[in-house]
């Protein structure tokens, strides 16, 4: 068990391609179980394949690109935290897609599985920008 005042984080960088989402989900849904959190695994997991699928889309030049997943787990604060980070400083923007559009739904998913989410500038030195979403950790006996 995870003490309540601890705080967890993993950083994992992947190339900026569709074919590496599977590698992502796997990640994710990995640290998760191995910090006990498994009630969380597939909302937290679907949300970040959606930002994911964002930034190698939208927030890519090519497959030479990267994009780097954070997520932090703060039990003090009671919050799991994923940050997305690719090198495009255009924020997204949540739309409205027609019914038979095949796409345009990745943030209104996120928006319905986080408790918050939005954009913030990237690290230092870095170009580009970071989206990330918020969950509560529910306690577990």
């Amino acid at each position: 068990m995870i003490p309540l005042d601890t705080r967890q984080l993993f950083r994992a960088e992947f190339p900026a391609l569709p074919d590496r989402a599977a590698a992502v989900r796997r990640m994710v849904a990995g640290h998760l179980r191995d910090w006990r959190l498994g009630a969380i695994v597939d909302h937290v997991v679907l949300a970040t394949n959606e930002l994911f699928a964002n930034a190698v889309e939208h927030g890519s030049s090519g497959p030479a690109d990267t994009v780097t997943i954070t997520v932090s787990l703060e039990r003090f604060g009671r919050e799991l935290r994923v940050e997305v980070a690719d090198g495009s400083p255009v924020v997204p923007v949540a739309r409205t897609p027609e019914p038979t559009e095949e796409s345009g739904r990745g943030l209104a998913i996120v928006e319905d599985l986080a408790a918050d989410w939005g954009t913030e500038p990237p690290d230092p030195g870095v170009r580009g920008k970071k989206v990330w979403f918020t969950l509560p950790l529910v306690a577990t006996s």
